[in-house]
């Protein structure tokens, strides 16, 4: 079955979806051990969460990048995830889904989401054909993401290094099945319209 140009590909189940971040170690571990987000982590910034493995591999160098050597594994709810894409803007213009760039303009900079869409990485982070979303909160969406939809909150770095280890090692069918079983996520139009250029 072909991909859609863009998809949300995830962990979910009825209730929650699973997102990656990844923090230094003096956020991730404390957040992970807590299972909210630390002090330190400053809720007035804007934060982008991955729904896919492959693209945060991607984005953190399989944990490698300086202050992005902790992974996490972040279950939110679906609620609260569906609440940001509703609110949601894309992060870029486009024309025909937009009035004009000066609306574009205003709508994101009053949105407590953007998307942006990526192409998706394969095991060995190469490009494909195929976008996945990008989510970033930013003011209500930030502080509604730590203190409500957040579920539970894994440190999956282990992970990261195994399969990372057994690809530096040549064994990418063993790798592969470690990754974690995403699936398309049913977002229908309702959710999508106003983000897919």
């Amino acid at each position: 079955m072909e991909e859609p140009k863009h998809g949300i590909r995830a962990v979910h189940s009825a209730s929650t979806i699973t997102v990656y971040q990844a923090y230094t170690p003096e956020i991730g571990l404390p957040a992970a051990r807590l299972g909210r987000f630390p002090a330190t982590w400053k809720r007035d910034r804007m934060t982008w969460v991955k729904p896919s493995f492959l693209w945060m591999m991607y984005r953190c160098g399989w944990g490698t990048k300086e202050g992005q050597e902790t992974v996490l594994a972040l279950e939110i709810t679906r609620e609260g995830f569906e609440w940001a894409l509703r609110h949601a803007c894309l992060s870029h213009y486009a024309h025909g889904l937009h009035p004009d760039r000066a609306t574009w303009k205003r709508q994101l900079r009053h949105a407590p989401a953007r998307v942006q869409w990526d192409p998706e990485r394969d095991l060995h982070l190469r490009p494909l054909p195929y976008r996945s979303l990008q989510l970033g909160l930013s003011g209500e969406g930030a502080r509604r993401y730590a203190d409500e939809w957040t579920v539970a909150i894994t440190d999956v770095t282990p992970l990261v290094r195994e399969i990372h280890a057994l690809l530096r090692e040549g064994e990418p069918d063993t790798a592969a099945r470690l990754l974690p079983e995403e699936r398309p996520y049913p977002a229908g139009d309702e959710l999508l319209a106003h983000l897919c250029p």
